[in-house]
């Protein structure tokens, strides 16, 4: 009997996935806590995004896609941790998986893609905000060598309530 499983590839994003990864990105913002951003973005507000992302660096987009059907079934990225210069050593990773996508493993496939890419770059740290709960996601980061440093106690409010951020390291 054929398997149902897809093929995925993990490659940089481009232009072209751009709206693709806004729609995902905005089913998190409609739908989740998971991000603290509470209006959906058009493709046009996130160009800038996809932008700060370039194909090297330290400041990544990966992208798995179905290889047949070539949806985009998640994406992980590196940006910078906050924008003063002494930060540049330092980056905050985040993985978005499609939700019909959820639990094939696309977001270790993705991460394991990520810190490939990154491992010639001049960086020290990688950091991780989970809002809480978020057992998934902790478990995931916790395996590719994160450990949690600190929780923020109510730090964002959305969908009516305030929601918790466990915050998690990795050495580079």
């Amino acid at each position: 009997m054929p398997s149902e499983r897809t093929e995925v590839q993990v490659r940089p994003g481009v232009e072209a996935d751009l709206e693709a990864l806004t729609d995902l990105y905005n089913h998190y913002v409609r739908e989740t806590p998971i991000t603290f951003d509470t209006a959906v973005f058009s493709a046009e507000e996130r160009h800038p995004w996809l932008l700060s992302h370039p194909e090297d660096g330290p400041h990544r987009l990966m992208v798995a896609v179905d290889t047949d059907s070539q949806e985009i079934l998640g994406y992980a990225t590196s940006s910078a941790y906050r924008p003063k210069a002494a930060y540049s050593t330092s980056v905050e990773v985040t993985v978005y998986v499609a939700p019909h996508a959820g639990r094939r493993g696309i977001g270790t496939l993705l991460y394991k893609e990520l810190f490939e890419a990154l491992s010639g770059e001049d960086l020290h740290r990688a950091y991780a905000g989970i809002a809480q709960p978020n057992e998934g996601s902790a478990r995931l980061h916790e395996r590719f060598g994160f450990r949690h440093v600190g929780t923020y106690r109510e730090v964002g409010r959305k969908f009516g309530r305030y929601w918790d951020v466990a915050w998690y390291e990795k050495e580079l």
